[in-house]
C-alpha cells in the first residue's frame, strides 16, 4: 500500500525540478523558432546535403516535402462519410493460470455519418494455445509476451482491411468518402531488431492489408497522440552542425555520453516546436520519414507525416505515400480526422470506441479463465486450477 504521508514529503522537490525544466524549455523553444526561420531560407540546400551525407549520419532524419513555413487550414469533411477503426488488447500467458495460453481481442468500429445507417461496434477475440503458437518465437529468443504484441499488430491491420473493404466493395453500391484509422504509428520500428525470419511473419501481412485498402481506395491514417518523435527536429540539426561536412562517423564518434554539438535544442520534441506555428485546424508541412525499417516497405507504402493542431493537442498524423501524394485523398483523410477529434472531445471518437471494444477488464479476464476451466473439466481433465501463488495473490488476509 502506498504511504501518502511519506510521499507528500517528496513532492516539493519534484515540483521545483519541473519548474526549472519548464523555464529551460521556454528558452530552447525560442531558440528552436529562430533555427526554423533560418533553416527555411536554406531548405533546399540542406536537403541536398542530407542526400549526400545520409549514410554517414548517426540519427534518423525526416525530409520536408513542403516549405517549413507551411500552415494550411484543413477543409471540413463531406456531410456523408464513413470511418473504420481497430484497436487491440490482450491477456498475456502465465504459468500460474489454469492453462498456458494467450488471448488477443481486436475491437472494430464502423461509423457512418449522414447516411442513416447503423454503426458497427464489436470485438473479435482470438485464443492462441497450440505449441506452434506459443513456441514459434522462442527459436529467435523472443519472449512469448513480446511476440503476442507483434501478432496483435497484424490482426489489427488485417481486421481493419477486411472490415473496410467488405463494406466498400459491393458492386453497384454508391460509396461515400471514408477513412481507415489506427491508433499509433504506421512505422513498425520495433521490427528492425528482429531476425529476418521473425520479421517476415509480421510485416508482409500488414503490408498486404494496406495494399487491400489502397486497391479499394480507402485512405489509411495512423493517429499519434502526445508523440515523442524528434524526426523533424533532426532535420534542423544540419543548420546547427559546426563542421564543414555533416559526417557524423568522423566528427562525432568520440562523444561518449556527451551531446553532439548540433543538439542545441534537445530535448525539444516535434510537437512542442511545430505547435508554436499552427492555429487550431491547421496542419504543418508534410515530411517523409527515413527510419531504417522503411527500407522494407514498398515505395507506395513509404510513410509521410505532418503535425496538426486538432484543438486539444498537436497530433502527429502518419499516412502512406499513396495517400500523401494524392491531394484529394489527403484532404479527405485530414478533414474526416479533424471531425472525429471534434466528435470525440479531443481524441478521434472512432479510435476511442475501438479501444473501448477491445479493452479487457478484470472481470473479463476472470470470466475467460472460468469458461476455460469449465471446458477443460468437461473434456475430462482433472486437477484444473491456478497455482497457490496466484490463489493467494487474489485474496488478502489483511
Amino acid at each position: 500500500m502506498l504511504d501518502i504521508a511519506k510521499l507528500a514529503g517528496r513532492i516539493p522537490g519534484i515540483s521545483q525540478h519541473f519548474k526549472q525544466e519548464v523555464n529551460a524549455s521556454y528558452q530552447r523553444l525560442e531558440q528552436g523558432k529562430e533555427i526554423v526561420e533560418k533553416t527555411h531560407l536554406q531548405q533546399q540546400e540542406i536537403i541536398e546535403r542530407y542526400q549526400q551525407w545520409r549514410d554517414r549520419l548517426i540519427f534518423s532524419v525526416a525530409i520536408p516535402i513542403e516549405p517549413l513555413d507551411t500552415c494550411l487550414p484543413i477543409s471540413s469533411p463531406p456531410y456523408s462519410h464513413s470511418v473504420f477503426a481497430t484497436d487491440g488488447s490482450q491477456i498475456a500467458p502465465s504459468h500460474h493460470e489454469i492453462a498456458y495460453c494467450y488471448l488477443i481481442n481486436v475491437g472494430r468500429v464502423m461509423l457512418h455519418y449522414g447516411q442513416n445507417l447503423h454503426p458497427l461496434l464489436d470485438s473479435l477475440p482470438e485464443v492462441y494455445y497450440k505449441q506452434e503458437d506459443l513456441q514459434v518465437s522462442r527459436q529467435w529468443g523472443i519472449r512469448t509476451e513480446e511476440w503476442m504484441g507483434y501478432r496483435r499488430s497484424v490482426l489489427e491491420a488485417e481486421i481493419l482491411a477486411e472490415m473496410a473493404c467488405r463494406w466498400v466493395n459491393p458492386p453497384g453500391a454508391h460509396q461515400e468518402p471514408n477513412l481507415a484509422m489506427v491508433d499509433g504509428s504506421l512505422i513498425y520500428w520495433f521490427l528492425d531488431s528482429l531476425p529476418y525470419e521473425a520479421r517476415d511473419l509480421i510485416l508482409p501481412p500488414i503490408l498486404a492489408a494496406w495494399e487491400q485498402l489502397r486497391e479499394t481506395g480507402i485512405p489509411l491514417m495512423g493517429y499519434l497522440s502526445a508523440s515523442r518523435s524528434v524526426e523533424s527536429m533532426n532535420f534542423l540539426r544540419f543548420h546547427s552542425c559546426p563542421f564543414e561536412t555533416p559526417n557524423c562517423m568522423v566528427n562525432c564518434t568520440d562523444l561518449e555520453d556527451k551531446k553532439a554539438p548540433c543538439q542545441v535544442i534537445e530535448p525539444l520534441r516535434d510537437v512542442t516546436l511545430w505547435g508554436q506555428f499552427l492555429q487550431p485546424g491547421e496542419r504543418g508541412p508534410l515530411w517523409k520519414s527515413s527510419q531504417r525499417i522503411l527500407d522494407l516497405y514498398p515505395e507506395e507504402q513509404q510513410i509521410y507525416f505532418c503535425y496538426v493542431n486538432v484543438g486539444s493537442e498537436i497530433a502527429r498524423i502518419e499516412l502512406p505515400a499513396w495517400v500523401a501524394q494524392d491531394q484529394n485523398l489527403l484532404e479527405q483523410a485530414l478533414g474526416i480526422m479533424l471531425a472525429q477529434v471534434s466528435k470525440g472531445y479531443g481524441y478521434p471518437i472512432g479510435l476511442a470506441e475501438s479501444h473501448n471494444q477491445a479493452v479487457i477488464r478484470g472481470g473479463d479476464r476472470v470470466r475467460f479463465f472460468a469458461l476455460l476451466e469449465q471446458q477443460m473439466i468437461r473434456a475430462g481433465l482433472h486437477n484444473v486450477g491456478t497455482s497457490y501463488k496466484e490463489a493467494r495473490k487474489r485474496g488478502s488476509i489483511a
